[in-house]
């Protein structure tokens, strides 16, 4: 069947690309997608290790769709998000993994309600393990006032392909391929946070010396750490939005981290993502909205705290986002 939305062709014109490139180099999927997509941005840009024949095929391949692009971001993000869910079915990291579409979009409300009274400036937005960068791009792509975004991927192929989004969509987005953990603070403070946290044990114990959420005797989670490094990085009274496992507050090392959170943040939300949207019980997500301390901030007496309806019934999940809304409203100051 012949592709016939935007996003069709340019994922075909991706997929051809990645394909024979992948074929031609005997490498993964993935690391040839990020040179298909630096291609179709780039155009005529040489590929070291490929013959002249492909070279000509892959060239003639991305003419298909170049700059400049004739289609919407979300169509550029899309078209892309297709491509590397095919390249996730054959990588084996687990932290090669994409955030849900619906989870994506309801991440970008979430981040909408927080910015409504910001339209005056450009807001910066961090995401400190941004991946190839569908979160980020999706929720900067929501907004109606102005963003600006820094994504940070420690993996050199999710990094590249954090690059070819921001390319293919022409966001005002800074990627950025480094470990949020070691790196050095970014050189201007950020006013979001919006970020799927990878879940696991952080290998170097000497680079966490003088985190106040290191354990003591054993591995630290390093989502522990991207939240506290989120926290040095955003403004005060900056807010941030992590999905995070249901059990990030009942696992051996809660008592460190919510002893961190006491002294630093104010916890406003925490919403529970459907049960049907996981196939296994420790698989499930909820959004945790916190906010840095700020001086003279007014905190809310009491958190908000629900479980979402599944976002297949409309209904109900209209009547939430009213409820959400009107509380940000109420508490936003």
């Amino acid at each position: 069947m012949n592709p016939t939305t935007k996003t069709e062709i340019m994922y075909e014109t991706l997929d051809k690309a990645a394909s024979l490139l992948q074929s031609e180099l005997g490498i993964l999927y993935l690391e040839a997608l990020s040179l298909a997509g630096n291609l179709m941005i780039h155009q005529n840009e040489p590929i070291n290790g490929l013959s002249e024949d492909a070279s000509k095929q892959v060239e003639q391949i991305v003419k298909e769709v170049k700059p400049p692009f004739s289609y919407d971001k979300e169509e550029g993000r899309r078209a892309l998000q297709l491509a590397v869910l095919k390249g996730m079915k054959e990588a084996t990291q687990p932290h090669h993994a994409m955030t849900p579409d619906a989870v994506t979009v309801f991440a970008g409300f979430l981040v909408s309600q927080l910015l409504q009274k910001e339209a005056d400036k450009t807001q910066k937005i961090f995401d400190p393990a941004a991946g190839a960068g569908n979160l980020l791009t999706g929720v900067m792509n929501q907004q109606s006032a102005p963003v600006a975004g820094i994504g940070v991927e420690a993996d050199e192929t999710l990094a590249n392909l954090l690059f070819i989004n921001s390319g293919v969509q022409g966001l005002d987005l800074a990627g950025v391929h480094d470990d949020s953990v070691k790196m050095d603070r970014l050189d201007d403070r950020v006013d979001l946070v919006v970020s799927d946290l990878p879940v696991g044990y952080y290998p170097d114990e000497q680079v966490i010396d003088g985190f106040q959420t290191k354990a003591q005797g054993t591995p630290t989670y390093v989502h522990h750490l991207l939240i506290e490094k989120s926290l040095r990085q955003v403004e005060e009274g900056g807010f941030l939005l992590f999905l995070i496992p249901n059990t990030l507050f009942q696992s051996e090392q809660a008592d460190i981290l919510q002893a961190y959170l006491k002294d630093s943040a104010v916890i406003y939300a925490l919403l529970q993502l459907p049960e049907t949207m996981f196939k296994a019980k420790e698989q499930q997500k909820s959004f945790l909205l916190l906010r840095k301390k700020k001086t003279g901030m007014t905190v809310p007496k009491q958190a908000l705290l629900a479980e979402m309806p599944s976002f297949s019934r409309k209904e109900a999940l209209q009547d939430m986002t009213r409820q959400i809304s009107d509380w940000i409203s109420d508490h936003l100051s």
